[in-house]
């Protein structure tokens, strides 16, 4: 076998494959699990297997696809992407755990605590995306309030959605818009080649 054929048999090296950007996955995956659950949350749809649907999302899209999303870009060297794609891949996927097993039981004061700690991890992300672009930035602050808003609703307990927990439904409706705004540019941007819909980058 000659040099070059023993050469065309041998598997590229991957390090020499240009690898696509996965944030427009993750951000899609974040976007529509997020709007699903806002608008139920901002009680827009209160029928009570509604839920089924997010959970579905909460575990295969916005928890594993987006989690991939993570892993692939510490494979690109991004750690800021890696961080946000693989920490909110995890919220869903134990979003998706915890809602059938909290379902039943007085859990609020728990899952204000939980709400709040998520919105203080946003919080700092939100500071680091002050250097991406301003949608990625819009969409963790906008995070951030929906995260302290839904907190407080839990917090202040009740029997059925409390009037913050609705005003963070939709928050959080605006969020999951503005994540797949940033979604949508990125791939429509990449696959003309320029820029159609502008991030502004910073």
């Amino acid at each position: 076998m000659s040099k070059s054929v023993r050469e065309e048999a041998r598997p590229a090296d991957p390090q020499a494959v240009g690898l696509a950007d996965p944030a427009p996955l993750g951000l899609a995956g974040f976007a529509m699990t997020t709007v699903l659950l806002s608008i139920l949350n901002a009680g827009l749809i209160e029928e009570p297997a509604a839920i089924l649907p997010v959970l579905g999302l909460a575990a295969f899209y916005g928890g594993l696809a987006q989690f991939i999303a993570g892993l692939f870009e510490y494979r690109r060297g991004n750690t800021f992407g890696a961080t946000v794609f693989v920490s909110y891949g995890a919220f869903w996927l134990t979003y998706w755990w915890l809602v059938p097993r909290v379902a039943t039981v007085d859990a609020h004061n728990g899952l204000g605590l939980f709400l709040l700690a998520w919105g203080i991890f946003t919080a700092y992300m939100a500071v680091a995306a002050l250097r991406t672009s301003l949608a990625v930035f819009a969409v963790l602050a906008l995070l951030t309030v929906t995260y302290v808003l839904l907190a407080v609703g839990e917090f202040q307990g009740g029997l059925g959605p409390h009037v913050i927990t609705r005003i963070g439904g939709w928050f959080g409706i605006a969020t999951g818009l503005v994540a797949w705004y940033a979604s949508a540019a990125a791939v429509i941007n990449a696959s003309h080649r320029r820029t159609l819909l502008p991030t502004w980058p910073r």
